[in-house]
């Protein structure tokens, strides 16, 4: 059983808040970009405490300081806000009264844990040494440019300067109680792909006399399969998928194009630059070799996360004073999902964490309409913060 230290004894305290903030932000979820609701509830639980919000015109983020003008390492932790199109089907009391959308990602949790640490931060429960920046962030789920990207162009690290930054996110692969963590890569970059094959359209009882789009299209799937399995060295993980194939009107007519849409996953930069030149030259020699042409638009997503091995040492040794070592996953291998906390880790030095999600006997995955964690997450992801954010400002 985990230690319970000072934080996660203050953050239980909470707890009653906790499940307040998180039933209304979970009860009203909102897509990427249209997190005006979402906005609302977070403007109004900072101002219940003391502390006023920052807002943008046309976004939906929210920044939130406390101790902004004290001197000492700048610490900004993130939570992100957004929803899924997805229809609830947890059963919970305060389950999602939006018709086909819901919090399946987790990002309820990852807001009310952040609201826990400003709760314990605005009243001295955690020991500053410096400024802390509460970061609430749209649209992490959009997946090309996400709600990092242009919040970071708002100049929301510039004034003061951010030195490190802070993140987590709910899993149900590790159990409720631990805590993940990883130096370097934890998630892939994510870029996307449309393919279009123009053929020759034909009767399907003569297709000598067009040029097959399908077939075309059906040769590039496999032949992209070869990038990964022949190209790449196994050492470097990498994914190349094809999600979605259009192409047809009835089952007697070859028509006369195809698109295919799918994602190239990644986690070094060499590799994607790459990878993004090879599938090209690959599909358009493809479609050649069958007297068709190929169109590749590459688009790109999510960079690689990666965590600073100094900054991640510091929050881990933190972590295990709170939790005990034996609450500490150190996980052994990248993700190849993205996230957008990567521009984040761009800018600079922090880590991302993984908070346990998953119960005994339950087999839950995110992204799905029974994805629901516990109360003990909140209490967990809050001290989680509490210790990263006084670990960083004690290092820095």
């Amino acid at each position: 059983m985990p230690s319970e230290g000072t934080f996660r004894r203050r953050a239980r305290r909470l707890l009653p808040r906790l499940r307040r903030w998180r039933a209304a932000l979970h009860a009203e979820p909102e897509l990427s970009n249209e997190e005006v609701r979402t906005q609302a509830t977070i403007v109004a639980a900072l101002r219940e405490m003391g502390i006023e919000p920052v807002t943008f015109p046309r976004f939906t983020g929210v920044v939130g300081w406390v101790d902004r003008d004290r001197p000492g390492p700048v610490v900004a932790a993130r939570a992100d806000m957004d929803a899924l199109p997805i229809q609830e089907a947890t059963g919970l009391p305060f389950a999602s009264r939006v018709e086909g959308r819901m919090h399946a990602c987790g990002h309820d949790v990852h807001m009310t844990c952040l609201l826990g640490l400003a709760a314990l931060a605005a009243t001295g429960a955690v020991p500053l040494r410096g400024p802390v920046e509460l970061v609430f962030q749209p649209a992490e789920e959009e997946g090309r440019t996400g709600g990092a990207k242009p919040f970071l162009a708002r100049g929301i690290f510039d004034h003061p300067p951010v030195d490190f930054v802070v993140g987590q996110h709910v899993t149900p692969e590790l159990p409720v109680g631990t805590i993940g963590w990883r130096k370097g890569p934890v998630y892939a970059a994510a870029d996307r792909f449309r393919i279009t094959v123009d053929g020759v359209g034909a009767h399907a009882g003569y297709p000598h006399l067009g040029r097959d789009a399908i077939v075309s299209a059906s040769e590039i799937v496999l032949g992209l399969q070869a990038l990964v399995s022949r190209r790449q060295d196994p050492s470097d993980p990498a994914v190349v998928s094809v999600g979605m194939i259009h192409g047809g009107t009835r089952h007697n007519v070859l028509p006369d194009r195809v698109v295919l849409e799918g994602t190239v996953r990644t986690l070094r930069a060499d590799t994607r630059t790459r990878l993004a030149r090879e599938l090209k030259r690959r599909v358009r020699g493809i479609a050649a070799s069958l007297g068709a042409r190929a169109r590749v638009e590459w688009v790109p997503g999510y960079p690689p996360t990666v965590n600073a091995p100094a900054a991640t040492e510091l929050v881990v040794g933190a972590l295990a004073e709170e939790f005990g070592e034996r609450a500490l996953v150190e996980l052994d291998h990248a993700a190849m999902g993205a996230e957008d906390f990567a521009y984040y880790l761009e800018r600079v030095p922090g880590t991302f964490l993984k908070l346990g999600a998953g119960r005994p006997g339950r087999r839950e995955s995110l992204h799905t309409p029974r994805f629901a964690p516990p109360d003990e997450t909140l209490v967990v992801g809050t001290a989680a913060l509490a210790a990263a954010v006084t670990a960083l400002q004690r290092g820095g």
